[in-house]
């Protein structure tokens, strides 16, 4: 999956978070336990955002042309 759409589903995820904090911060048992399970899968997906760009950063890297 290319960063980009990784980074679009991040932010989806994050606006479904929002309300369901919203929700629990009122009261709502049920969206805290949501939140709790988006916020394990906010980390999951912001590590693997992490190991593509460092991944494709280095691929850029080593297809420059070394010169001096």
């Amino acid at each position: 999956m290319a960063e980009s759409e990784k980074w679009e589903q991040i932010k989806v995820l994050v606006e479904s978070l929002d309300l369901d904090v919203s929700k629990f911060e009122r009261g709502n048992a049920s969206a805290g336990v949501r939140s709790r399970k988006g916020l394990r899968t906010l980390k999951k997906w912001a590590a693997e955002l992490v190991k593509e760009m460092v991944t494709a950063d280095k691929e850029r890297k080593s297809a420059k042309p070394v010169t001096k």
